[in-house]
């Protein structure tokens, strides 16, 4: 095989990079009463691309608002897809299956909708994975199985305090 970078995995779908950003940013949110983020503008030019969203605004000390987790999110993605690879990619996904499952397994608060929409997004890329030549879809045949069950957890309505 040649020197040359395998990209097949980046042509499976576009929703996990439209998608995740968002409902992962709002699945990071520390509080569960916090509102969803707002629909996020371009960051600004030059802005440098950092690692993980922080749970901090390290400026002012503060906890990062979901605007800012959203927009850190994005950056995320956007690199993991223009210079990552698809290890890289998959460990970001397993990530993100992560925080789904413990939604649905109510071992962390958050939203139960963001929740949903991530893990369906997710288990639509891994089982496109069929399809790549390679040990992708082998690899996440465990975190397949755990968002399955999230999905059918997550779709199911609960009642709260306010409701009958």
């Amino acid at each position: 095989m040649s020197g040359r970078r395998r990209l097949d995995w980046l042509g499976l779908t576009p929703e996990p990079e439209r998608e995740l950003p968002l409902a992962v940013a709002v699945l990071r949110v520390p509080s569960p009463a916090s509102p969803s983020p707002p629909p996020e503008a371009p960051p600004p030019a030059g802005e440098p691309v950092t690692g993980e969203p922080a749970a901090e605004d390290p400026a002012a000390g503060e906890p990062a608002t979901a605007a800012a987790l959203a927009a850190a999110e994005r950056r995320r993605v956007e690199r993991l897809v223009l210079r990552g690879s698809r290890h890289g990619w998959l460990r970001y996904l397993a990530e993100v299956t992560e925080l789904v499952t413990s939604v649905a397994e109510g071992s962390r608060p958050g939203d139960r909708a963001a929740a949903l929409l991530a893990a369906e997004v997710v288990l639509d890329h891994h089982r496109m994975l069929i399809g790549l030549p390679g040990t992708g879809y082998g690899r996440t045949a465990r975190d397949r199985t755990a968002l399955e069950n999230a999905v059918r957890t997550l779709r199911i309505p609960t009642r709260t305090g306010g409701s009958r």
